[in-house]
């Protein structure tokens, strides 16, 4: 079996966010389970010089972008016994960012004809080609409207991934020819309502659509997760399935993380206690064993259901004697939240601003507690990591939050949850972590089961092979 993963970015070439983690980790699960898996992705400016020596120039060609043609260069890596194919053109994408643009779409559009027009010269043919996002949404659409029946092209089948439904790709009408070069007779599969829709063009061309939590993949038939296009999900459902993502267990891994002042494992994690007195000293907080130290690692942003941290935590603080770890950015009016926590609690609370992936890390091991209360999840990596780090999360019950996550309540759990986008819901859960914190012995027992939770890819990969299965 055959399969070119086609992704806006991947590790460890290019990475905005958790798209790069699954493009990075799936394709290698996959090889590992004997299926000739391959990544194509653009060749962004900023992908280091030292990784472009290593690439291969295969050739150069033309690529259609309705009316113009434009160069498109194609390179070849290696990265973890995966192939990658670069595609590179600097007009659309030497450029500060990979997202945000006014051309996002024509840039784009070009990306997904490249992943089509560069087979023939890839020595590669794939039974399948796996795309995710609004990025590639239009790579269904090309196929099933200008290549399936073209020599060299028949027998392949489409799967499409949506990783956050919020993101849809939505332009105006007149795009449809002048940039996406597709004619009226083709508008019914991109057009919805007053606009083209490329994740609604995926959906009605791609052989499967998947998402990555079996959980998500029921909420966003609920118009109040589809963002609109619950309508065309409904109809289209006997082609959805949900997949939850994995983590890359050898990257997140106690034990060898260099980024960690002391490496444990699930069994012997005594070092954790030392990890969490270098993360209070980090902090500038008491050195205090006996204090719970809540983390969060999280884009500051309402989604994530910071308005129910904000609503609660001055109340939480005030009344509980607990310390409070922060790592993100994001919107000013969150950021602003906790600058005046922290000067308010500055023995309890601990704040740095920015995306700082060691500093994540440094949480990760040395927090007891990790909170994750988002009012919409599709998956989550954090949660996971949390887990094979020994941090015990709290989390909202929502797409993989809820299927990665059970409630110890019942002394076989992994975390503590709670239902309703509540911010007493939530002081709840939260009341009762810390009292399972106070009972030591049993905090011990719930720690190692964290520790042993297995979120690896390899379970996901097995998943995905029987849908690539079930298509062909």
């Amino acid at each position: 079996m055959k399969v070119l993963y086609a992704s806006s970015e991947a590790l460890p070439f290019a990475a905005s966010g958790g798209l790069a983690d699954v493009a990075g980790s799936l394709p290698q699960a996959l090889r590992n389970r004997k299926v000739a898996c391959r990544v194509v992705m653009p060749l962004y400016g900023s992908i280091s010089d030292e990784m472009r020596a290593s690439m291969k120039f295969i050739t150069s060609i033309m690529v259609p972008v309705s009316w113009r043609r434009q160069y498109c260069g194609i390179f070849e890596a290696k990265a973890g016994g995966v192939v990658y194919y670069l595609i590179d053109n600097e007009y659309y994408f030497k450029r500060n960012g990979f997202y945000g643009h006014y051309d996002d779409g024509e840039r784009f559009a070009f990306f997904s004809r490249a992943v089509l027009e560069i087979l023939p010269y890839i020595d590669f043919k794939p039974d399948i080609i796996h795309c995710n996002d609004w990025q590639t949404a239009l790579v269904p659409v090309y196929y099933s409207t200008l290549y399936a029946n073209r020599e060299g092209y028949t027998g392949i089948k489409t799967v499409f991934t949506i990783h956050n439904i919020q993101y849809q790709g939505k332009y105006g009408r007149d795009i449809l020819g002048d940039v996406f070069g597709l004619g009226e007779e083709h508008a019914s599969l991109l057009h919805f309502g007053d606009c083209v829709n490329l994740m609604k063009g995926a959906i009605e061309c791609a052989n499967k659509v998947t998402t990555v939590s079996n959980t998500y993949a029921v909420e966003i038939l609920d118009p109040w997760f589809s963002h609109g296009l619950d309508p065309i999900l409904k109809d289209r459902s006997y082609k959805l399935s949900g997949i939850l993502n994995g983590i890359d267990v050898k990257n997140y891994d106690p034990e060898t993380d260099k980024d960690i002042p002391y490496n444990y494992n699930a069994k012997d994690f005594s070092n954790k206690a030392k990890n969490k007195a270098a993360l209070q000293e980090i902090f500038g907080l008491p050195v205090r064993d006996e204090v719970p130290v809540m983390g969060i690692v999280s884009r500051l942003v309402s989604h994530k259901g910071l308005d129910l941290i904000k609503r609660i935590m001055w109340e939480l603080l005030n009344l509980t004697d607990m310390q409070l770890v922060v790592l993100g950015s994001g919107d000013w009016e969150y950021e602003s939240f906790f600058k005046e926590l922290a000067a308010a609690f500055p023995e309890k609370v601990g704040l740095r601003l920015g995306f700082i992936p060691d500093m994540a890390r440094k949480i990760y091991a040395g927090s007891d507690l990790f909170l994750m209360p988002s009012k919409s999840e599709p998956c989550g990596l954090s949660q996971m990591v949390a887990l094979r780090y020994g941090s015990i999360p709290i989390v909202r019950e929502t797409g993989g939050l809820k299927d990665t996550i059970t409630d110890s309540g019942d002394g076989k759990g992994n975390g503590f949850t709670f239902k309703t986008y509540d911010a007493y819901d939530m002081l709840d859960a939260i009341g009762r972590a810390l009292a399972a914190y106070a009972d030591r012995e049993g905090w011990q027992k719930l720690v190692e089961r964290a520790l042993k939770c297995d979120n690896s890819w390899g379970k996901s990969a097995k998943e995905y092979i029987k849908l690539y299965e079930s298509v062909l």
